[in-house]
């Protein structure tokens, strides 16, 4: 207990006062706007508001497709993560290559990712001209289009954690004769499991808040491929009330996401 509390004097003690205002208002930055939602809403009207038909719609296309845009992130990002986080003896330029084509879509406007999926997958795409099936405009493009914005994050969680694990448990199973898919689903697994969680969650809330790769790769058909933030955006030009009622939905979605991680996607720190 004291040597928490002089580690936490410590860390105080290099806090120079002056920092406090640049901090201050970096915070009211991030904090005003949602605090500004939130005073700004119809609360009285927010019940009738959420029932119209076109938000119970984008509402429910929004959670769907995330969750399944979530669950093919965990099926795909969890073997990335791993061949990411052990390329450390690969030569320097494939496995600097390898980590910035997981970094890209990070940092890469997300409408210039839906006119790259569009070159992909389009009707004339290098892929979509031999596909059997038009994808672009379908909730399938949805899905996809949340996949590729939203992936990384669980990619890179998931990277960390394996990361700050003792491998020295693998080394001892697999010393012991378990095969390399046995030591990855009975020890590397149960050793990530707080990073895939965190990973998941927050590939989970960047899928549910996707907007721009999805309007140019899926367009805005309601029911259809209208999502949460695409009919926010619609609302917002014809009913600024019922845009404030969805963005109160994604906000709340949100915070109560990032709130259960409990500081988990820092690596090294839990609650």
């Amino acid at each position: 207990m004291m040597q928490a509390s002089a580690r936490r004097s410590s860390r105080r003690s290099f806090l120079s006062p002056a920092l406090w205002i640049p901090a201050g208002l970096a915070l009211a930055l991030l904090g005003l706007p949602l605090m500004a939602l939130v005073v700004r809403a119809p609360w009285a009207q927010l019940p009738e508001l959420l029932r119209q038909p076109t938000v119970a719609s984008a509402l429910g296309l929004s959670l769907g497709t995330a969750l399944l845009s979530t669950a093919i992130s965990l099926v795909l990002g969890i073997p990335l993560a791993l061949v990411l986080a052990r390329s450390d003896q690969w030569p320097a330029v494939p496995r600097r290559l390898l980590r910035a084509l997981v970094t890209v879509p990070l940092v890469l406007p997300p409408v210039v990712g839906g006119v790259a999926l569009l070159l992909l997958l389009g009707r004339n795409g290098l892929i979509g001209q031999f596909l059997p099936f038009q994808l672009p405009f379908t909730t399938a493009a949805v899905v996809i289009a949340q996949v590729f914005v939203a992936m990384p994050f669980l990619v890179l969680a998931v990277d960390g954690a394996l990361r700050a694990s003792d491998r020295r448990f693998e080394v001892a199973a697999a010393t012991l004769g378990a095969s390399r898919f046995t030591v990855f689903r009975r020890i590397t697994l149960p050793l990530v499991a707080p990073g895939v969680a965190a990973g998941a969650l927050l590939c989970f809330c960047r899928a549910l808040g996707e907007f721009g790769a999805t309007i140019t790769f899926a367009g805005s058909f309601p029911g259809v491929t209208q999502t949460l933030p695409i009919a926010t955006y619609l609302q917002l030009q014809t009913d600024p009330d019922a845009a404030i009622a969805l963005s109160l939905v994604l906000m709340v979605i949100s915070a109560t996401a990032l709130v259960s991680l409990r500081d988990r996607w820092v690596p090294g720190v839990t609650a």
